[in-house]
């Protein structure tokens, strides 16, 4: 097996361990509350979901039938193995896509993100989710010496407006952005509750100190593109 593979396996199965804990319960529910209003307008014939989990599904609000879950791992709800940085589809196959984490941990981030302009069909919708440097989750990791741990050693999470430029540059224009996770739950009883309606307050006021970000962005084209190719899945680049 190769590094590159081992390293992946390694931050897959940390990042899978911290979602199925408590904060990371608390925010997969935040995440997909946000992504439903989204996904219940996004219309077409295939979904794809890329990610280094193999068990969060995030599409399941959306109405389109197909739904292709990819990641680098077998297991779970996987339904395709493949690589971020070469995905086996066609190019403006996918209408709606909807990226989990495959910035965070990506060797060539950018790389990652022009596959997903490229299989995206013009007008697509595309969906990242993605760890905020600048909240206060990232700082409390830093100050606590958690930057250690296996997970958050490997992460290099990319921030809102770097994103917004990259996909600015591919083509795509960002419709909006959710700040989730300002402040993780904590403690029981009255002071459970008051940490719970700070992080309401702070998600309703879309303040950028969250943990987390969802970027919503439409593929443009121009006025004339060619016609729309069928979904096909391309040996050569598995």
């Amino acid at each position: 097996m190769s590094p590159m593979v081992n390293n992946f396996n390694e931050r897959s199965v940390a990042l899978e361990s911290w979602y199925s804990r408590g904060n990371g319960r608390y925010i997969l529910d935040q995440t997909r509350a946000a992504l439903q209003e989204m996904l219940t307008t996004s219309f077409g014939y295939h979904i794809l979901q890329m990610g280094i989990t193999r068990q969060h599904r995030l599409f399941d609000d959306s109405l389109i039938n197909h739904k292709i879950y990819l990641s680098g791992r077998i297991g779970g709800d996987v339904g395709l193995v493949a690589r971020g940085d070469a995905l086996p589809l066609e190019g403006d196959s996918i209408d709606t896509l909807v990226a989990h984490h495959c910035l965070d941990f990506a060797s060539d981030p950018h790389q990652v993100l022009r596959e997903m302009q490229r299989v995206l069909a013009p007008q697509g919708q595309l969906m990242i989710i993605g760890f905020n440097p600048y909240s206060l989750l990232r700082c409390s990791t830093l100050l606590r010496g958690l930057s250690r741990e296996s997970l958050w050693h490997h992460h290099h999470p990319i921030s809102n407006n770097r994103l917004t430029d990259w996909l600015r540059l591919l083509g795509c224009e960002v419709q909006s952005t959710h700040h989730l996770y300002a402040v993780p739950p904590a403690g029981a009883g009255k002071l459970q509750q008051r940490v719970a309606q700070c992080d309401l307050w702070s998600r309703e006021r879309n303040l950028p100190v969250g943990g987390l970000y969802i970027v919503h962005a439409i593929k443009q084209v121009s006025a004339l593109h060619p016609p729309r190719r069928r979904l096909r899945f391309g040996r050569n680049r598995l």
